[in-house]
């Protein structure tokens, strides 16, 4: 769905003064259309999607405009600011780089990127113990994709075979794509990889009256009829820790039972943790939730709060499969991008944000459910863990995903003051910084309701 969709045109709407929200001019503000046109001119259309706001500035869980607005922030930049926007701490730390005059150094060692590096191990779970950094999402799964392979190989496997999901999103490149999507969006691809086998998802709304154990044993035992050797043609699950577009979890269950195949066939468990690590769920790795222990993670996202940085988290015997020099990245480890991720580190440690997510995490969820309460034939499902959440909108009475209403929510909010992550499809999602405090919080959520209320009374 498009920015022309969710309406360029400037519109007349009342003025909002608050403690975290301010909206003095007409709403998109006057010259977003403008600003969209030389977008549109110069840029691809694959960037846009977004709620039309120009932003001008963003500091803790508010976001400003240069014509005055201030919006609450419930979209961290997509579940990337988790310690919130400009953080002092993480601004100072850039300073203190770029004062040095070292700005890059490839693979060449820094001392940055040694105290970085022993800091983020000590921060992780076991068994991971080794860490390979990059800059975006899609390279770490991209990343893992190698190294499940390269580690059956090692094992003398037949195959380089990896279970993933339909509708997973594990990133834009050509690796990420085949183990996620839908048919529609690995059509460009031209021939798929027949060594990789998409489950379908768990949804809580299947009709099949199966627990999650069940489903998985059914979906392996498929897995075999085909005429697979599932010890031997089997290196690999990837697993989204949520399904993105909808915040929604598999069934414990379900993901325990993948475990117990995977332990029992020398098969690497790897979660991909770009959207969700880093605190947003309430635990520091979504996958804590299932009660597992992975073999490989991949992260991104709020692994820095602002700034490009990535990474794959594993155990030492499968990050040092990759020889020496073959597995490096233009941007890998970069100064900045380590004295950002290490600040990042220390912010959450300082404030808690982890037990912060979680706590806040209920406060967020309290309103959902009693605005579920007010309107259950327009809201289905309420998902999501933590300071992630998605309310599904459906037609009361068909009872089918109802994108145009999530839409018409998405803009009345921000017309008010609140941004949301608009989905361009049926859900509406919300992830404010973990660091946003309680009384901006629910101001948001009233901010919300309000929103939904006059869309399903209308």
């Amino acid at each position: 769905m498009s920015n022309q969709e969710i309406g360029l045109t400037p519109k007349r709407v009342p003025h909002q003064e608050s403690k975290f929200r301010k909206i003095v001019t007409e709403i998109p503000a006057p010259g977003t259309e403008a600003a969209f046109a030389d977008l549109n001119r110069y840029e691809s259309r694959s960037m846009h999607g977004q709620l039309p706001v120009i932003w001008d500035m963003a500091k803790g869980c508010q976001v400003f405009d240069r014509h005055g607005n201030i919006w609450i922030d419930f979209t961290s930049t997509i579940f990337v600011a988790n310690a919130g926007h400009g953080h002092p701490r993480i601004l100072e730390a850039i300073r203190q780089i770029t004062d040095q005059s070292l700005l890059h150094s490839y693979t060449f060692g820094t001392d940055i990127r040694i105290k970085y590096l022993e800091k983020l191990v000590k921060f992780l779970p076991q068994p991971l113990d080794k860490v390979f950094l990059l800059s975006s999402g899609t390279e770490t799964t991209e990343c893992a994709m190698k190294l499940m392979r390269l580690h059956g190989l090692n094992s003398g496997k037949k195959k380089g075979g990896i279970i993933s999901f339909e509708g997973a999103m594990h990133g834009r490149t050509l690796g990420a794509v085949m183990m996620g999507g839908s048919d529609a969006s690995r059509a460009w691809i031209g021939s798929d990889d027949p060594n990789i086998h998409r489950f379908p998802f768990p949804y809580p709304w299947s009709t099949e009256k199966l627990s999650g154990t069940e489903l998985a044993k059914r979906d392996l035992t498929l897995l075999q009829e085909s005429g697979l050797d599932l010890s031997k043609d089997i290196c690999g699950i990837m697993i989204e820790s949520y399904q993105g577009w909808g915040g929604v979890f598999y069934p414990v269950d379900y993901i325990q039972t993948l475990d117990n195949f995977a332990k029992q066939n020398n098969v690497l468990m790897v979660f991909d943790e770009v959207q969700s690590g880093f605190g947003r769920t309430g635990k520091l790795f979504a996958y804590e939730h299932y009660g597992v222990k992975p073999d490989i993670i991949c992260c991104g996202k709020g692994m820095s709060s602002g700034f490009p940085l990535a990474g794959v988290f594993g155990r030492a015997e499968i990050m040092d499969l990759p020889d020496i020099g073959s597995m490096s990245s233009t941007h890998s480890a970069n100064p900045l991008a380590c004295a950002v991720g290490l600040a990042n580190l220390e912010v959450m440690e300082e404030e808690n944000l982890v037990a912060e997510a979680a706590r806040k995490g209920k406060i967020m969820f309290d309103h959902l459910y009693l605005l579920q309460a007010r309107f259950p034939n327009h809201i289905s499902h309420i998902l999501g863990k933590g300071l992630l959440a998605a309310l599904l909108v459906v037609d009361p009475k068909t009872r089918k995903a109802d994108g145009p209403s999530a839409t018409r929510i998405c803009e009345l909010a921000m017309q008010k003051g609140l941004l949301v992550v608009h989905t361009g499809r049926e859900s509406i999602k919300l992830g404010p910084p973990l660091s946003i405090p309680d009384e901006a919080l629910v101001e948001g959520l009233n901010v919300l309701s309000e929103a939904a209320t006059e869309i399903f009374s209308s």
